[in-house]
């Protein structure tokens, strides 16, 4: 369904406004971040921020009641896709997460959780009980199994764990029992305690180990987060200022145009910036999260939750990791780190909830 004139009145600007305006801001930092290696990261983030753009108005042209009927399909090609990078993709960066093509890469796993967005919004606003019975619960937990699985074996521990935000956020609106809770917290520690005695590879429990002590390797597991937390205690209160960072500049700090690019957002520009930036994502996500009131269906209520907190979640992981409060697992901060594949999944995020929030009024 194409677009009515007068859901235009409807667009949430605001919202718009802050998601590009932190785009933006991402593509500052990650030309400061990158200025100095050939790869032109900066120019490639703006034309994926065009994309995304692009994206967005595809997907609130169309009744999000349609992805949601389609949703099932949807799941099927995002289960085939993964499944076939295990086989046929080629091993990028120690996982097997890519599609490429040349020199453009995509990565499948990102827009699954915008898949599982859909296909959880029409499972759960079908269901009608007020409590979640055990048969419901396994459905739904196998569903997000699914995938979740694939793409830990690709493996990509930070996007599976993204997962779990989207399938707890449905689990919460669902009304699902305390006691339900309680036996998938022993679960959930049973599932831990086998993943790190059977599951987990050597450098995974050193990623681990290292949020406890850092520096019990220094030069190994704990090195990033050292280098992230010496870059933001160094910037102060108002920063070494732009490309003048030393930790940035002199490259001492990893992946500091990907995962770490808040380290570079409190090296320069200090306190001021780290609170200023955090101010707009606060901003943002409050814009985001209020447009659940603005559903017009069960459906739509899902949608917009799910999307918020996905990219809530992933905002408070990256802070939490960046500063040494939980393991370095690849979660890059929406809207602001370098990556395409990611970027275009929180537009589409993005989009869903704008989609929402346009059609509260329609066909009610």
């Amino acid at each position: 369904m194409m677009i009515d004139r007068r859901l235009v009145q409807e667009v949430d600007w605001v919202l718009i406004g802050l998601v590009l305006i932190n785009s933006l801001v991402g593509v500052l930092f990650i030309y400061s971040a990158s200025h100095f290696v050939p790869g032109a990261y900066y120019l490639k983030q703006l034309a994926w921020v065009g994309a995304g753009l692009i994206a967005l108005i595809l997907v609130v042209m169309v009744d999000y009641k349609f992805l949601v009927a389609f949703s099932p399909y949807f799941y099927g090609l995002s289960v085939a896709l993964l499944a076939g990078l295990l086989v046929f993709a080629r091993l990028i960066s120690g996982t097997k997460s890519w599609i490429a093509f040349g020199s453009f890469r995509f990565q499948p796993s990102e827009m699954a959780k915008i898949v599982m967005i859909l296909l959880f919004a029409r499972l759960f606003a079908e269901y009608k009980s007020a409590y979640l019975t055990p048969r419901f619960t396994a459905l739904a937990l196998l569903l997000a199994a699914v995938p979740g699985l694939l793409i830990v074996l690709q493996p990509d521990l930070g996007t599976a764990l993204a997962f779990s935000a989207v399938a707890g956020g449905a689990f919460v609106l669902a009304g699902m029992k305390k006691r339900t809770i309680a036996v998938f917290l022993l679960l959930s520690l049973a599932i831990g305690v086998g993943g790190w005695n059977y599951g987990l590879k050597d450098y995974q429990k050193r990623r681990l180990a290292t949020v406890v002590s850092p520096h019990q390797d220094p030069r190994g597991s704990g090195y990033q987060v050292i280098q992230s937390k010496i870059a933001i205690g160094s910037g102060g209160l108002t920063g070494k200022g732009f490309k003048n960072g030393s930790q940035i500049q002199l490259r001492f700090l990893p992946a500091r145009h990907t995962d770490f690019i808040f380290s570079v957002v409190g090296e320069e520009f200090g306190f001021l910036g780290v609170f200023t930036v955090i101010a707009l994502y606060f901003f943002m996500l409050l814009r985001m999260f209020r447009s659940v009131t603005k559903a017009r269906d069960r459906a739509g209520v899902y949608i917009v939750f799910m999307a918020s907190l996905l990219i809530a979640f992933q905002f408070l992981v990256n802070i939490l990791m960046i500063i040494g409060l939980f393991p370095v697992t690849g979660i890059t901060l929406p809207f602001l780190s370098y990556g395409g594949s990611s970027l275009l999944a929180s537009y589409v995020a993005c989009g869903l909830i704008l989609n929402v929030r346009m059609r509260r009024f329609a066909n009610v």
